[in-house]
């Protein structure tokens, strides 16, 4: 028994080092809201509703510093449904993001799978102009268009920024699969500019998508042999109490939508939350539509309050309406035509990293510890995880104090 708990206690302690060394950081969202909805032409429905803004998700992110300006990273990422506890893509371990990268004075290189620059998600996108982003169902700035793409074997890289401005780039040699040969993969290319300095903040996005192969990985759905091509601008200017944004995008699809959407929105300081409210205004045609006309107009109108309860909880409130006509108008989607009202909670949380922990001195150390307890002292608190009757056997492995 004394064996057993001495392995567990050393074992304890060199783990905490170790992640500590690596800069390894675990964290995750949890996001869950109860919403009423309508879609034109059905049921008005109540439900439980999970990530309506930030899809619940657990990760973890670490970097090495290899010296000389140069680090290695990586991120691994995978949501669920915190409604029903399913994985958010079956067959994938980190479906949202598995991504490693080297960073250094050249800029940043990395390769796996993550979001398209316009997507909103991930950690090469950089679309901006748009205070909903791509969450708060009909209000996601993609949802009449692309939806949010992650893809598989990507390569992205982008500059270091010059006085506020980089550049960026992505492919992906299959989306979804890349073991047919190249002519015939669903490849992913984009390229962006992206601004960020005072006030200001703004990007300009061109992404393509050729769809050569097979027809269930294409995207979007039913998009086989049909490429696809958009472009995203965004400008955002922060006033100090609120900042007011516009957002811009121009959609193409061989025998599909040909449309131009423009977006106004803001986000706003509240009573110690955000408000973040916009409105959008798409036309142009849908050649996929084979009945009647093929024009398309659309609109729709979205607002949500945001309020922290501390850093990592806050309570959300949202309501959309969204309205179609010409060929859309009777589209049973509440992206098209309905509404939706929302209520729920957001709860985030992430484990210590190197910047949250300060290597004691050996004052610090002599005979304070107690097994199991915090030990308090100037303005510092400390925990040993190990018993106190074999403390003498790796106290100089529970050395890391945490900011009390």
């Amino acid at each position: 028994m004394k064996k057993t708990l001495i392995a567990m206690g050393v074992l304890g302690a060199f783990s905490s080092l170790a992640f500590a060394a690596s800069n390894v950081t675990l964290y995750g969202v949890i996001e869950e809201g109860v919403m009423v909805s309508k879609a034109k032409h059905k049921d008005t429905t109540v439900q439980m509703k999970s990530g309506f803004d930030q899809g619940p998700r657990w990760g973890i992110k670490g970097v090495e510093d290899l010296g000389n300006g140069y680090n290695v990273g990586f991120i691994l990422e995978q949501g669920f449904s915190a409604d029903t506890g399913a994985e958010g893509t079956a067959g994938k371990a980190f479906n949202r993001e598995s991504f490693m990268y080297v960073n250094g004075g050249f800029g940043k290189l990395g390769v796996g799978r993550t979001g398209a620059l316009s997507s909103g998600a991930q950690s090469n996108q950089i679309l901006t102009g748009w205070a909903l982003g791509t969450g708060y169902m009909m209000s996601a700035w993609n949802s009449m268009t692309t939806g949010t793409l992650r893809m598989d074997n990507a390569v992205a890289y982008n500059t270091p920024s010059f006085d506020g401005f980089s550049l960026h780039a992505m492919y992906s040699n299959g989306i979804v699969e890349d073991t047919a040969k190249w002519s015939e993969n669903n490849h992913y290319y984009g390229i962006g500019a992206k601004y960020q300095a005072n006030a200001i903040r703004s990007s300009l996005i061109f992404e393509a998508i050729d769809n050569k192969g097979a027809a269930a990985d294409v995207y979007p759905a039913s998009s086989a042999n049909k490429r696809v091509f958009l472009i995203n601008y965004g400008l955002e200017y922060n006033l100090g109490s609120w900042t007011p944004m516009f957002a811009y995008q121009w959609f193409n699809q061989d025998e599909g939508k040909k449309t131009h959407q423009f977006g106004l929105s803001a986000k706003v300081g509240v009573a110690g939350g955000d408000v973040l409210v916009g409105g959008r205004y798409l036309f142009g045609h849908d050649e996929s539509v084979t009945t009647g006309t093929d024009k398309v107009r659309a609109w729709n109108v979205g607002a949500a309050y945001v309020y922290p309860l501390s850093k990592r909880t806050a309570i959300k409130a949202y309501a959309g309406y969204a309205d179609s006509s010409k060929a859309w108008a009777d589209k049973p989607d509440t992206s098209y035509n309905g509404y939706a009202v929302i209520l729920g909670l957001r709860h985030s949380f992430k484990s210590l990293s190197d910047k949250d922990l300060i290597r004691p001195s050996p004052r610090f150390l002599g005979g304070g510890f107690v097994s199991g307890r915090k030990y308090e002292k100037q303005n510092f608190s400390c925990f040993c995880p190990c018993n106190f009757w074999i403390f003498r056997f790796c106290r100089f492995q529970c050395n890391t104090l945490r900011k009390h």
